[in-house]
């Protein structure tokens, strides 16, 4: 049977497309339309001039750059002028009335580079690692200095992996050895290290050979006893392998070191991150625009592609997964924000911003190209980077497999052990974040306690939550009734779906807490809780089939399989109000 024999019922809907109706609550970032009114006026001008400068520039300048592989000179000019990066990353103590940390406000900045390209956020995201063990640090002298160069436009790279050990920072083979007068002579390589060829400061992470114990230190990158190798990457960014050839360091030049220097490592990584899901909302964001605005123009088989069903379908769901996205990366904010030696939850939401919300940023653009189809493969689309920069995100700053090894350590104290805590608004506050910068010891994760997640589940009552809720029961039953054996706890791809299942509860209370601050119509939330639904079940029958799963463990994962709430005037809805109201809200210049 051809396409064409198919019944039309099948293939589209009997409805034309619908007119856009009345304005709902969007989270999905027009640059055009957002006037940052959330934002005091510095940041709110800041911001604005970064939008401006990428729709002057425009796109096609964009996509050149980023096929000739420029390094992004006017960007850095830019940023230098208006003293971008030193307002928004220098501590309030060490600059002037507008200078901060604070995650709020450059979660703004975050999405707006992603939104307009990954090369522009990553010397963004790297300068935040390279500067995130100074901030750390005790060392005063260092800080000035960071604070000094930041002022004059420099950008700052993070020093930690190494070309044969990777991220295994137990191995370093950077190291410092004494020196008589008691300064030191650096020597090693780092290698995949962004900005190592402007940085003003590269944050470096080390030994000392003389006891072994971790060191961190500061090296210039442009020293004569820095040497830069060579560019690992084929692209606009300069990720650099450089070695340390007898490079001098003073006392004044070491951050810390011991077990200082360890938790240094990890707590700013901690901070860093959280960037990675933000540049992942950003990039979709646009790639959407781009998929509706492509779609709902082009006639095949004398209708538009937009009245097809199963484009619906797929634009509904990257609406819903996007806005699910963003719901969970803002609410994230507020934990790291409220965070201190008595709240530490953000340790779970930090690592899913990083896991969860960039592994559905691949989900958003998979099932816009199959809309995009033939076109996303085009030179002049933004779609042609966005399907290869999406990936890069879950491989960033702990592979997906890390983080979620991370975030097992939880899951006890998260089902079974819940805590009192104040309820927490959005934290839009311009004040620093200091806390980031005093996280303390990295360990006792398993300690972490968190609020009771179903007083969140228990206030809503909608069809695909309530399934959901029913599903979530079951996976409780699975650890208590089929808990995992020592030797399947050994078996880390057995872990890796379990931990699936356990991050979708945590992803879906924190959507709920915030569609609940931001009043979000039901049925977005019905539509996002549709997708859920089927990933809870997707995940549950991988772990049933599991070859080390036993009968109990089988059946009741058999039993967490359920089908969403069929609604097709809630869908209808969604897509006349959300997904397809989207046509026509945006373009770059080009």
């Amino acid at each position: 049977m051809k396409l064409l024999d198919l019944p039309n019922n099948i293939l589209f809907n009997k409805k034309a497309p619908a007119t856009p109706s009345a304005e709902k609550t969007k989270v999905i970032l027009n640059p055009k339309l957002e006037n940052y009114d959330h934002l005091d006026k510095k940041s709110r001008e800041l911001v604005k001039k970064t939008i401006a400068f990428f729709e002057k520039r425009g796109k096609a300048k964009l996509k050149e750059d980023d096929h000739e592989r420029t390094w992004y000179a006017d960007f850095l000019e830019f940023e230098k002028k208006e003293k971008l990066f030193a307002t928004f990353l220098t501590p309030e103590r060490y600059g002037n009335k507008d200078y901060r940390w604070d995650t709020f406000r450059n979660c703004a900045l975050n999405e707006i580079f992603g939104f307009y390209g990954l090369a522009h956020w990553y010397t963004w995201q790297v300068t935040i690692l390279g500067l995130g063990p100074i901030w750390i640090s005790h060392n005063e002298t260092v800080k000035k200095r960071a604070a000094k160069l930041l002022k004059e436009g420099g950008i700052f790279a993070f020093g930690l992996s190494e070309k044969e050990h990777g991220a295994d920072i137990y191995s370093s083979d950077m190291h410092l050895t004494r020196q008589e007068d008691g300064t030191y002579l650096a020597n090693g390589s780092k290698y995949y290290i962004g900005n190592g060829n402007k940085a003003a400061l590269v944050s470096t992470f080390g030994k000392l050979t003389d006891t072994d114990e971790y060191v961190f230190f500061v090296v210039d990158s442009q020293h004569k006893n820095y040497e830069l190798v060579q560019n690992v990457v084929n692209s606009q960014n300069y990720v650099a392998e450089y070695k340390l050839n007898n490079y001098p360091i003073r006392g004044e030049d070491i951050l810390a070191k011991g077990q200082e220097a360890w938790d240094m490592a990890l707590n700013t990584v901690n901070i860093g991150k959280f960037n990675l899901g933000w540049a992942s909302i950003g990039i979709c964001s646009h790639a959407y625009y781009e998929a509706i605005n492509h779609a709902s123009h082009r006639r095949l088989f004398d209708h538009y592609v937009t009245d097809f069903v199963h484009i619906k379908q797929l634009f509904n769901d990257a609406y819903a997964r996007l806005t699910a996205m963003k719901l969970f990366a803002e609410r994230g904010i507020d934990y790291m924000r409220c965070a201190s030696k008595d709240d530490r939850r953000y340790l779970l939401f930090t690592p899913m911003v990083k896991m969860k919300v960039t592994t559905q940023g691949e989900e958003v653009i998979n099932e816009l190209w199959d809309v995009m189809a033939a076109k996303g493969f085009e030179k002049n689309m933004y779609f042609e980077m966005a399907v290869k920069d999406i990936r890069a995100l879950p491989k960033l700053e702990g592979t997906v497999h890390v983080n979620m090894a991370l975030i097992l350590k939880f899951m006890g104290n998260y089902f079974f052990k819940p805590a009192k805590f104040p309820e927490i608004p959005t934290m839009s506050e311009p004040k620093n974040d200091d806390f980031l910068f005093n996280q303390g010891a990295t360990k006792g994760l398993g300690k972490t306690r968190f609020h009771d997640y179903r007083k969140v589940y228990d206030k809503v009552d909608l069809p695909n939550v309530n399934i959901f809720k029913k599903q979530i029961r079951l996976l409780k039953l699975l650890l208590v009734a089929g808990k995992p054996s020592k030797e399947q706890s050994k078996d880390f791809d057995f872990l890796l779906n379990l931990g699936e299942l356990f991050t979708l509860v945590v992803y879906g209370q924190l959507i709920l807490e915030n569609a609940e601050i931001k009043g979000i119509e039901d049925d977005l939330v019905e539509q996002i809780f549709d997708f859920m639904v089927r990933d809870f079940s997707k995940f549950a029958l991988q772990l049933s089939q599991k070859g080390c799963a036993t009968l109990v463990q089988q059946t009741i994962c058999d039993r967490m399989i359920k089908r969403p709430a069929v609604d097709p005037d809630r869908h209808n809805r969604v897509w006349e109000s959300y997904s397809y109201n989207m046509k026509d809200q945006f373009e770059m210049n080009p």
